[in-house]
């Protein structure tokens, strides 16, 4: 979670200072040109300066969140955010290892699956032996969690 903390701060430190310094800069040179209706320079400038508010206050909204979460309220019996669980695929008989993580952790093809995706979501508050059957966007899946570690047992 400190990494993606850490990411998340480095860009919005990034974009403030682009804000303050850099996004004026462009803008007076491109005012000095002249004519500001055919002034392409003028216009992408401002574009610019509108995606990094934008993003910014994405940013800041993304930090609070991340901030807020209360490890105390992170279950210790249930599948929850930073939880490792080992599922056996119903379908396929295949066993399964996934890790939940906040979504700018996710690489499925490295068994880090996003809380926000439907697999993460269908897998919250499970239990060791619970059955679960999650829609994706290629049918349904049906899952049976057969061991599961919280991010408690890790810390």
């Amino acid at each position: 979670m400190q990494k993606v903390l850490d990411t998340l701060s480095a860009e919005l430190k990034g974009l403030e200072r682009e804000l303050r310094i850099e996004l004026p800069k462009e803008i007076k040179a491109a005012l000095a040109l002249g004519d500001l209706k055919e002034n392409a320079e003028y216009h992408a400038a401002l574009e610019r300066q509108a995606y990094v508010k934008a993003r910014i206050g994405q940013l800041r909204g993304r930090l609070s969140e991340l901030g807020a979460v209360n490890m105390a309220l992170i279950p210790r019996d249930k599948v929850s955010l930073g939880s490792r669980v080992e599922l056996l695929d119903l379908d396929s008989d295949q066993e399964i290892r996934y890790e939940l993580v906040v979504p700018e952790l996710a690489e499925s093809r490295d068994g880090l699956i996003s809380v926000a995706s439907p697999i993460g979501k269908g897998l919250m508050g499970k239990k060791v032996g619970d059955e679960v059957s999650i829609r994706i966007p290629s049918g349904t899946k049906n899952y049976e969690v057969l061991e599961l570690s919280t991010i408690h047992d890790r810390a």
